[in-house]
């Protein structure tokens, strides 16, 4: 093996965090690492818990203690030492924000330098005229002032303080001195020597009163002297307010004069050109209607009526179908005849007039006739509508459950004030080359690249050596968002939206970006969600990284990023308790020739996972979506075989999320399950008749708290609470379930409620976890756990994994059961009563899968998976196919989104969506078995899978009979890409 020289490694002693088993191991410096292994070996506990952990925490240590209370702290990893550590920067799946104000343009500073090259470089215009605003002169000013009619009041106002913290008692008093009397502050007009005192913490606008206006012949002199006078206190800007006369109510509409900007036709007025005008998170740039979110909710005629085949007699309107009170029926009864129409008519049928008065009410009046026990009584008045109902009740309810129900029925919607845009008008009047900031927000890294190498030479000499360097900055980020396969993204997309992949990509990116040297950067699976052509870019990214002299390493399963990596690392032998040591490390040509490493076992060839001997497509047995045009998809029509295993497959971006969850799923669930789910647009879907449900199977956690676990969430705890009730000594002490539950008053141990742990709070350090003194972590009380089972307690039972818990209740069969769907989902290695917080994604979405595996199948089911391999080894995916294959043959359909290519090489049925991502995707580049794939000259995804099954053609088995060498796979011939 290739020896490492003590300075220039990494040398860990002695890591025993988590499931480690007192690791030593040195991985070399600036090289790119890759550790790898079965999931929950010990990967991430060895890459993140540890090796991070410990940069991060000496870096934190060495600043001052006033520094680090701003800092998140970790605490001090279980590692006897580690040496030739760098300042760590760690790059996880985590989505950056689910704050709708933060986009791919903010995180990534770009919209920042975009804001400052409009502010420098951008030419307003006028939205009456479409001509260039230029600066007004004072001669213009005192000709609209004195086009007012005569004898209107005004005062003439200079904003010296404009949105700024601050006290300002200095400014007051110079301002008392210069001769001034008078002060508007904050809308508040004041004299000078009794002006309020200001917080400084907030913002405040001061307004100094220059002069007081009459509009009348021979004024012109001193409303010029006076705007002068106005313009030379605030940077060229004044304001005329009109003064009301008495009996006069409403707020006065001010006049703005701008030095600068203005437009002499419409009077459009730009106060001032800088960065924060086109800032949506400020008061100053956002749109005044949607406050710079962009879009605003609205109740959604849809969603009130899902089902237009019902009548108003069978609950068409779907917030009023399940209501107890008679009154919304006796209401919808009397709008029916007053537009002489039947209730059991279905209400596609009823006439427009009878829609639109039901749901948005009447101008004429309507006779109601109300019934109750008591009494009978008519009212005659017109009708509110369902819309407006459920906006009263939504503004007036003080029910939090009440409130979510009716938002239920609310969607949203673009601002129909900046259409989506997010800024208020005088920032949309600003532009480059015809170009609002907004137009460039909405193009795709890609497109954005090409637009902004462009403007420099179409500048004036002076604005161009002004943009140069700004220009420079933005096409460099775009460049690497290009490099980590983003091209797709716009700059405006909302980063909530974005998956684990893209937004650590990101991340990744503004890290190349930011130049450093000598940092050790840890990074969690950056190939997730990424199509394998654009691998090799992530590739040479990561390889750049290294070569500005970083150490980079990489928790990876992808064969390809193995392949490139310096130093390989493989973790094992088994997971959780049966994993923790390294198997092999070396270079991947080392590791490949280890016997005892399962990842050499596949990069060598020993084994693989098997082709399908044949593959079964039932074709009359077919849903089909038609006409699928929400996002990028291009009026898409798709064959879903019914009773096959299905891989939706194409490059990142090109529209697979789209047609498979937001139209196909949203459809189904709501045609199915009557879910209130929107889907995107489509005509039509058929072969709904041969389906009873769908189920979504994702990634987002199983819960919240730590209180949930694997035992929870799969029911399995409660059979085992049953269990021990029934014991003898449970039955002789009068025990029922409840006592076994952590979560209740009773059996668990009051002093740590159930946790097992006790938060300390510690000054300028981390919080630390201690185990509870009374229940010793063992989360109930003394009396609780007197009661066993072949010598364990319920506590005991907890502590096991599935591997351990499946043969101590082999005799019990509704517990059994259920352990042996989870260990076949190859959650074998996972605690049952583990925190669900300390689940990862790819490991949540099957405990899902097994809760789902454990119901009773109907054989018409379809099933969605959004990527279940994400985290996941060869051999856990051979694993995860066999369980999803098995639910294949019981009838159901099995749906993939997917880009690994041992599971799409063994789907009976592959859609390939593309060809590029984003605004040249949307469309099927092809669809069929993976041989018709592969067959497809325009599709990337048969081009990697073609050397796969040219392979091994007809029948493979797994394990060491498979074929004896495994060639890399091939990338696409030059020029393809």
């Amino acid at each position: 093996m290739t020896d490492i020289k003590p300075l220039q490694a990494i040398r860990v002693r002695g890591a025993r965090v988590h499931n480690l088993r007192a690791v030593n191991i040195d991985i070399p410096r600036d090289r790119l690492t890759v550790i790898t292994g079965l999931s929950g070996s010990g990967k991430s506990s060895l890459a993140f818990d540890t090796i991070y952990a410990e940069g991060q925490r000496r870096y934190v240590e060495s600043l001052s203690a006033y520094a680090r209370q701003f800092l998140e702290l970790v605490g001090k990893p279980d590692v006897d030492s580690i040496e030739g550590l760098s300042p760590a920067i760690s790059i996880e799946q985590k989505t950056t924000s689910k704050n709708p104000r933060s986009t791919v343009g903010t995180i990534t500073e770009i919209y920042d330098y975009m804001r400052l090259l409009w502010a420098r470089v951008g030419v307003p215009y006028s939205p009456a005229t479409g001509l260039p605003i230029e600066a007004q002169t004072v001669s213009q000013m005192v000709d609209r002032m004195m086009e007012m009619p005569e004898g209107a009041r005004f005062m003439l106002l200079a904003p010296v303080i404009r949105e700024r913290k601050g006290e300002y008692r200095k400014e007051l008093a110079e301002l008392q001195r210069k001769g001034f009397t008078r002060v508007m502050v904050n809308g508040d007009l004041h004299e000078i020597a009794e002006a309020p005192q200001l917080n400084r913490k907030l913002r405040h606008t001061i307004e100094v009163v220059v002069d007081r206006i009459i509009v009348k012949p021979g004024i012109e002199t001193r409303l010029a002297d006076s705007l002068e006078t106005a313009l030379s206190f605030a940077d060229g800007i004044a304001y005329a307010l009109p003064v009301l006369r008495d009996g006069e109510t409403g707020k006065p509409e001010r006049i703005t004069f701008s030095a600068r900007f203005a437009c002499p036709v419409s009077g459009f007025t730009i106060e001032e050109i800088e960065p924060r005008l086109f800032s949506f998170n400020a008061p100053t740039g956002a749109c005044p209607v949607c406050a710079g979110i962009g879009i605003e909710r609205h109740f959604d005629p849809r969603l009130i009526v899902p089902d237009e085949s019902r009548s108003l007699l069978k609950g068409a309107i779907a917030p009023w179908r399940d209501a107890k009170a008679p009154w919304y029926q006796q209401t919808l009864e009397a709008v029916a005849a007053h537009f002489r129409e039947k209730m059991t008519t279905p209400w596609s049928r009823l006439k427009e007039a009878t829609r639109h008065a039901v749901l948005f009410g009447t101008d004429e009046n309507v006779t109601f006739i109300y019934k109750d026990d008591r009494r009978d009584y008519e009212v005659v008045k017109p009708f509110d509508g369902v819309i407006k109902n459920l906006t009263r009740r939504l503004n007036e309810s003080e029910s939090i459950w009440v409130r979510e129900e009716i938002a239920r029925y609310q969607s949203d919607a673009p601002c129909h004030a900046c259409h989506g845009a997010r800024l208020r008008p005088e920032a949309l009047s600003v532009k480059i080359n015809k170009a609002t900031i907004a137009d460039a927000a909405e193009m795709t890294i890609h497109r954005a690249l090409d637009w902004f190498s462009s403007i420099e030479p179409t500048l004036t000499p002076q604005k161009a050596e002004i943009a140069r360097r700004i220009l420079r900055e933005i096409t460099s980020r775009l460049h690497f968002l290009m490099d980590v396969g983003l091209d797709y993204l716009t700059l405006s997309r909302m980063s909530g939206t974005l998956s684990g992949g893209e937004s650590q990509r990101i991340r990744l990116a503004s890290q190349i970006g930011s130049g450093l040297s000598g940092v050790l950067y840890v990074l969690d699976e950056p190939s997730i969600g990424l199509h394998q052509r654009d691998n090799e870019r992530l590739l040479k990214t990561l390889t750049r990284l290294k070569s500005l002299g970083n150490t980079v390493i990489v928790v990876e399963h992808d064969e390809d990023a193995i392949r490139t990596a310096d130093w390989l690392v493989d973790m094992g032998p088994g997971a959780g308790r049966l994993g923790g040591n390294v198997v092999a490390e070396g270079t991947p040509t080392e590791v490949a020739a280890n016997p005892h490493s399962i990842t050499g076992d596949y990069l060598s060839g020993r084994r693989s996972i098997p082709i399908p001997a044949r593959r079964t497509i039932d074709k009359k047995r077919m849903l089909t979506l038609e006409g699928a045009t929400g996002n990028n998809l291009k009026d898409v029509s798709a064959h879903f075989p019914l009773g096959c295993f299905i891989a939706v497959t194409g490059v990142s971006g090109g529209g697979k999320s789209s047609l498979i969850i937001e139209t196909l799923y949203k459809a189904l669930a709501r045609d199915l399950s009557g879910a209130h789910e929107m889907p995107l647009p489509f005509r039509d879907i058929k072969g709904l008749d041969q389906l009873d449900k769908i189920i979504e199977i994702d990634q987002s956690p199983i819960g919240r708290t730590p209180r949930s676990n694997p035992a929870t969430y799969t029911d399995l705890f409660a059979p085992i609470r049953d269990w021990f009730t029934e014991l003898p000594e449970s039955k002789a002490r009068g025990y029922k379930p409840g006592r076994f539950s952590f979560n209740v008053k009773g059996g668990r141990c009051e002093a740590c409620q159930g946790d097992g742990v006790l938060k300390i709070e510690m000054h300028f350090l981390s919080d630390v976890f201690v185990t509870c003194d009374v229940c010793k972590g063992k989360r109930y009380n003394r009396e609780t756990l007197e009661v066993k089972f072949r010598g364990k307690s319920i506590a005991d039972v907890l502590d096991m994994t599935v591997d351990e818990a499946l043969p101590f209740f082999s005799a019990v069969p509704r517990i059994r059961d259920r352990l042996a769907i989870l260990q076949e989902v190859g959650l074998g290695y996972v605690a049952l009563g583990q925190q669900a917080t300390t689940l990862s994604g790819g490991e949540a979405q099957r405990v899902k899968l097994s809760k789902e595996l454990a119901r009773r199948a109907t054989g018409k089911t379809i099933y969605i998976l959004d990527e279940p391999t994400t985290g996941l080894h060869t051999e856990d995916v051979r694993k995860l196919l066999e369980v999803l294959h098995r639910l294949v043959a019981q009838g159901n359909t099995v749906i993939v989104i997917e880009h690994n290519l041992d599971l799409i090489k063994t789907a009976d049925w592959v859609i390939d969506i593309g060809p590029e991502g984003g605004e040249g995707g949307g469309e099927i580049v092809a669809e069929g078995t993976p041989e018709d794939i592969a067959k497809a000259p325009a599709s990337y995804t048969g081009q990697f899978l073609k050397p796969l099954l040219k392979l091994q053609p007809g029948k493979a088995s797994a394990g060491k009979g498979a074929p004896s060498a495994k060639p890399k796979r091939a990338r696409p011939a030059k020029g393809k890409e």
